[in-house]
């Protein structure tokens, strides 16, 4: 009876033991520690040595003095922080909310059929491709109480001249619309692309049960639509909470500081009153609220389900 069974012929060994598959075995770690060294030179490097320049007393042009927490201890007792703070997420949440709201809308229009549809939708993409410098200088003309444009738009309907970015009330919600007219857009983009995958056949289920437009919106695209939802949050969020260049050349953070956010505040504090030590203190400050923020984002983020666009 003849054997079927395949003996496996012995591998040779090297005369220091290794046999020679792992001899010629390739070695990925010349192509890999590159990369380490520009992260640790980009990334880990300044992270550390803002956190050693954050336990120290510094000031520019003076020698450096460690204070341990003290500069934690001050950002504790600093009321402009905190108000700064809350003008963040003032900030952070009408950037969020008001263009959520407005590009959804926007995207359920321009997802129909009309003339025109593909040249208004590219007028409409138009403000997210502009500088956010040039961008705030116009509309730094635009607000302007005697010679803006708004205002005098405003006088057609009987409202008076509004005072915009120069009055501590307004001026927060002034500049969310800036934010609101340059990223509406992209929301409406990312809706679109949810629209586009959703199917047809729920639809025609819920006319024959008869469904009217709210309830086909409230039940079957909302839920349909929830993961692309989530994900133009996520990226708002992230934009919103960071923004720095519309705010400081429309405003600096005024009126007073009735528009200073952290970054601001961070700002002035380092480079404009050099000190160094307090401001690095609030940079590990802030980047741990955005931590925290990004794992709130991701918990819900994971209660989205891709699947059939359910929430779970």
């Amino acid at each position: 009876m003849v054997s079927t069974s395949i003996e496996t012929a012995p591998v040779a060994k090297t005369s220091k033991g290794r046999s020679k598959p792992d001899r010629f075995a390739p070695n990925y770690w010349p192509f890999v520690i590159p990369a380490l060294i520009v992260i640790a030179a980009v990334i880990v490097f300044p992270w550390v040595f803002t956190v050693w320049m954050s336990v120290n007393s510094w000031t520019l042009g003076q020698s450096q003095v460690f204070a341990g927490l003290d500069n934690y201890a001050r950002l504790a007792t600093d009321m402009r922080f905190w108000e700064s703070l809350w003008h963040t997420v003032l900030y952070t949440t009408l950037s969020v909310v008001v263009p959520l709201f407005l590009g959804t809308l926007a995207a359920l229009i321009f997802d129909a059929q009309f003339p025109l549809r593909g040249l208004i939708r590219g007028i409409f993409v138009m403000p997210m491709m502009a500088t956010p410098v040039a961008i705030a200088l116009v509309w730094t003309m635009m607000f302007h109480p005697q010679l803006g444009v708004l205002n005098y738009l405003l006088s057609f309907i009987g409202i008076g001249p509004q005072e915009w970015i120069y009055n501590q009330s307004s001026v927060i919600p002034s500049l969310v619309l800036v934010e609101t007219w340059q990223w509406t857009p992209l929301i409406m983009l990312i809706v679109l692309g949810g629209l586009a995958a959703v199917p047809r056949e729920p639809y025609e289920s819920a006319e024959i049960d008869g469904a009217n437009v709210w309830q086909k919106f409230r039940y079957l695209t909302l839920p349909m639509i929830a993961p692309f939802l989530m994900i133009a949050v996520i990226i708002r969020s992230i934009d919103a909470v960071k923004s720095f260049d519309i705010i400081y050349a429309m405003t600096q953070g005024g009126p007073g500081t009735a528009s200073e956010t952290i970054n601001i505040y961070l700002y002035n504090t380092a480079f404009a009153y050099y000190d160094i030590g307090y401001g690095s203190a609030m940079a590990v400050v802030f980047f741990i609220l955005i931590v925290l923020l990004s794992f709130v984002l991701m918990m819900l983020r994971q209660r989205v389900n891709w699947s059939d666009g359910e929430a779970r």
